[in-house]
Order: structure tokens, then C-alpha cells, then sequence
């Protein structure tokens, strides 16, 4: 008797353990998700049509999801009145990196950004360049579950023949 009350909490239990974790699992959102049907809010705070993604331009021309936080003490902008450069630094705890990623390669493009390479690992490298500048992305996901993203943006240097 003493036996089968043993077994009947540990089935309850594990039964337990296993709804929360699938509960876990599916509390996170994704880029993909939260893109769909939701107006963009740009740093100028125009809104843009429902069929756009959300996000908001650093550096003048770098959309970044509205998923993405934004850590200004890791980050560095330098301005002058014609150009800016810099290192942005965002993080988020669980976000989908694929659509992450396809975020960054369709609106770079979007935004006349020409994708020179990209590596895809464990770390994700996406480097873009316009006729004056170039842009480097970053995509790490830590075993912690915290992606971080890296975007480095600067001069593009003169060729010399």
C-alpha cells in the first residue's frame, strides 16, 4: 500500500515538472512572432505601415528588433555632423537567433546595405557594407539563454591602386 501512494506522487510530480517545463518552453517569444502585424516605431517615432516589422534605427540606418535591449554603458557612438559610427551592445534572455538573423539580412538590405559575407556557428557574423561605411553583427547565445548582439559600425576606408 505504503508502495503505490509512493509511486502515484511520484507520477504527480513528474507529471508536474514535465507541464512546467513545456510551459516554460513556450512562454518565449521570437523575432518572427512579434513581427507579424505590429507597426514600426523608428527613432524619428513615425509609425510605419501594419505589413512592416518593428524596430528602430541606431546610427541612422541599423534597424534593431524592439525585442533587443539596449545596454548604453557597453555601447560607444561616435558623431560628427555628417557621419556616425560606433559599438552598440543589446541583449535578450530566449530569442529565436535564425529569425533574428533574418531580421537583420532583410532590412539591411531594405536600407540599401549590401551583405558582404556572413558566418553562421555557435557565433553568427554578418557584415554589410554601403559606399561609405561598413557593418559588422555579432550574434552570440550564452548558455545562460542570453543572446547578445554586437553591431559595429564605421568608415568604410579609401581604396588606394
Amino acid at each position: 500500500m505504503g508502495q503505490m501512494i509512493y509511486r502515484k506522487r511520484l507520477m504527480i510530480a513528474l507529471g508536474l515538472v514535465i507541464a512546467l517545463c513545456l510551459v516554460w518552453l513556450g512562454c518565449g517569444t521570437t523575432v518572427r512572432e512579434r513581427q507579424k502585424g505590429q507597426p514600426v516605431t523608428e527613432a524619428t517615432g513615425e509609425a510605419k505601415a501594419e505589413t512592416e516589422r518593428p524596430g528602430k534605427y541606431y546610427l541612422d540606418d541599423v534597424r534593431i528588433p524592439d525585442e533587443l535591449n539596449y545596454k548604453p554603458d557597453k555601447s560607444f557612438i561616435y558623431e560628427t555632423p555628417k557621419f556616425k559610427a560606433g559599438i552598440l551592445h543589446f541583449t535578450k534572455w530566449r530569442l529565436d537567433i535564425p529569425s533574428l538573423i533574418e531580421f537583420f539580412i532583410y532590412h539591411m538590405e531594405k536600407d540599401n546595405w549590401k551583405l558582404i559575407n556572413s558566418f553562421k556557428g555557435k557565433e553568427s557574423f554578418l557584415n554589410f557594407s554601403k559606399p561609405d561605411k561598413t557593418c559588422s553583427i555579432r550574434v552570440r547565445d550564452k548558455w545562460t539563454g542570453t543572446v547578445i548582439v554586437e553591431i559595429q559600425v564605421g568608415p568604410l576606408g579609401e581604396k588606394k591602386m
